[in-house]
């Protein structure tokens, strides 16, 4: 059943049940992306599954997101459970056998994989902006700040460092406005909220130092195999928006740091997007045209992006016309969107005159799909309904101990575990603080001193608080720096007698004043 250069998916059969022939995808194809489709519990995660242990037998690293778990099995021997072999012998698969893949686990937090990091700095206000779900005047803002760092040598790593340089330009953003443009306190503002926002919510693992390094999720054993890289992804699944930018920052990474190479006999990596939806819900149209520019260029540098995700609707169109296989479970076409999308999933392919193809989608059973690959230059095959090979690795999620002990035999085991702090734009800007500060002080004392010595010279203080001279033993005063001389004793009576009188008169006209109205 296995060919070289191309790997087995599944075996199709005919309207009445009989079976057709092997479906391939050819490894030469393998960097002109696809998508793997379908409702939940149809089988998405065990196609995902089989694509990424077939593309690691031969050679092509792989970087898949574990969104439930269930994928991290594939690090253990699989187990021939009845489905298992069932469905291999159904399928006339005499190959299959039990096998454990080569697996590097990472995880943003550090629970569950080893730590993954970028900087601020690689992140880019482009995808920092989506991220904080900023506006466009808060994006000029961050543009702005970005900017600044890069011509003030201020390295931005970690989230603090973006807050240093946040409050650095609020408390000077009437001279900054002037050579960048205004900048609104209330956008800093703004921006210094969300950044809190995004340390609570447990952004801040994710920026700083050592940053990933793309090499590490491009790994080939000793053997030949390439190595798996899966994203424990069920704890980052709780703050959507920093999965779908964490992945589409690595594209980004991957499409600016890997050299053109063309077309290939196979892929240099292939990466898998699960719940791609989340990268595409309510992004912003600059957004969605930077996706679609990676999807479309990052071919030539050798990798594929396969997305996964419910429905095909989650995926612009302009971004679908980019994935050449396809792979669709069944979807159910209960209300009109769902329609709509059985239809759209229908026109994708190339027709197969033996079936109705929308028809089929709602028909197929768990672990058949609809399957086209693209054949010899290029060109899109004829869709067949397919009953998807078995996997050989583990279906089902490692245990914890398991997924220890395949961490500890990790190539980049104690590579990212620990945090680095290097000097950067927090720690520039706060020296600059403090000198500046020590440097006013001494202004001061300088301004103080020239002024006679005195601490307290030109400082306007009220009588009565140690300013008076003593009085002289004969019992009289002298003049104070006030102006003002202190009262004799009979002064003071006299005026503390007529404030009494006042106050006296003053009650009874007004109680007179009060009677009048009573009555």
């Amino acid at each position: 059943m296995l060919q070289e250069g191309s790997l087995y998916l599944g075996t199709s059969r005919n309207p009445d049940d009989s079976l057709n022939k092997a479906e391939y995808l050819a490894l030469k194809y393998g960097n002109r992306h696809g998508i793997v489709t379908g409702a939940t519990g149809t089988g998405k995660t065990v196609t995902l599954q089989v694509l990424a242990e077939s593309f690691s037998e031969a050679g092509v690293p792989v970087f898949a997101a574990d969104i439930k778990g269930d994928l991290s099995g594939i690090a253990a021997m699989g187990e021939p459970k009845d489905w298992i072999t069932q469905r291999a012998e159904q399928i006339g698969f005499t190959d299959y056998a039990p096998a454990e893949f080569p697996v590097i686990f990472w995880d943003i937090y550090g629970e569950k994989g080893h730590r993954v990091r970028t900087t601020v700095a690689e992140m880019g206000p482009l995808l920092l902006s989506r991220l904080m779900n900023a506006s466009e005047a808060q994006e000029g803002a961050l543009n702005i700040a970005f900017k600044i760092a890069d011509q003030g040598g201020l390295p931005l790593m970690d989230l603090k460092d973006l807050q240093a340089l946040l409050t650095y330009m609020a408390e000077h953003a009437t001279e900054l406005s002037s050579q960048f443009g205004l900048i609104s306190k209330a956008s800093i503002a703004t921006l210094q909220r969300g950044l809190l926002i995004l340390e609570q919510q447990g952004a801040q693992n994710f920026f700083g130092e050592p940053a990933l390094a793309v090499t590490d999720i491009m790994r080939t054993t000793h053997d030949g195999r390439g190595a798996i890289s899966i994203l424990a992804a069920d704890k980052l699944m709780m703050n959507p928006r920093l999965y779908a930018t964490f992945l589409l920052w690595l594209l980004s990474e991957l499409f600016e740091e890997l050299p053109e190479v063309g077309d290939l006999d196979k892929p240099k990596l292939v990466f898998f997007f699960d719940e791609a939806h989340l990268l595409f819900n309510d992004a912003p149209k600059v957004l969605i045209e930077r996706v679609e520019q990676v999807v479309r260029l990052i071919r030539s540098k050798g990798v594929g992006v396969y997305f996964v995700t419910q429905n095909p609707l989650d995926v612009p169109e302009t971004v679908l016309a980019q994935l050449g296989n396809r792979v669709q479970h069944a979807l159910r076409a209960y209300t009109p969107r769902e329609q709509k999308a059985v239809k759209t999933a229908a026109d994708t392919f190339r027709p197969n005159p033996a079936f109705d193809c929308a028809t089929a989608i709602t028909q197929l059973g768990i672990g058949e799909a609809l399957v086209s690959t693209l054949e010899a230059k290029g060109i899109p095959s004829m869709v067949e309904r397919t009953l998807i090979r078995p996997p050989s690795g583990r279906v089902g999620p490692l245990s914890d101990a398991e997924r220890q002990k395949v961490m500890g035999l990790s190539p980049v085991a104690g590579q990212y575990d620990i945090d680095l702090d290097s000097e950067s734009a927090y720690e520039i800007l706060t020296a600059r603080a403090k000198k500046a500060a020590e440097a006013e002080a001494a202004k001061r004392a300088a301004e103080e001193k020239a002024a006679g010595g005195d601490s307290a010279a030109g400082r306007w203080t009220l009588p009565g608080f140690g300013d008076e001279p003593a009085e002289t033993t004969s019992g009289r005063t002298t003049k104070r720096s006030s102006g003002y001389q202190r009262e004799t004793v009979i002064e003071a009576a006299m005026k503390s007698a007529a404030r009494s009188v006042a106050t006296s008169v003053g009650r009874a006209l007004v109680r007179g004043i009060l009677g009048s109205l009573r009555r």
